[in-house]
């Protein structure tokens, strides 16, 4: 099982801040994305335009693998001042 916790605006946007998923051979982040995304509308709409992902604490891109047990988090960019 993969844990996705989703942060600020796309927590508001999904609907929840934390959810489980099945892990597949051959995950990616961006496997990730689309399977939220075809759960449902709220989830593609979360997970669109320019979030930050990451994988166990760690930036990542959408062809960064995913794996079982491993935590992926979703975030809005973050600007600083």
């Amino acid at each position: 099982m993969i844990t996705v916790k989703c942060f600020a605006q796309v927590r508001e946007v999904a609907g929840e801040g934390q959810t489980v998923i099945p892990a597949q051979p051959d995950m990616t982040m961006q496997a990730v994305v689309d399977y939220l995304s075809a759960q449902d509308g709220k989830w593609a709409q979360a997970l669109s335009d320019g979030v930050l992902m990451a994988c166990n604490h760690v930036l990542v891109d959408g062809e960064h693998p995913v794996s079982d047990g491993d935590e992926v988090a979703f975030f809005p960019p973050v600007t600083g001042g």
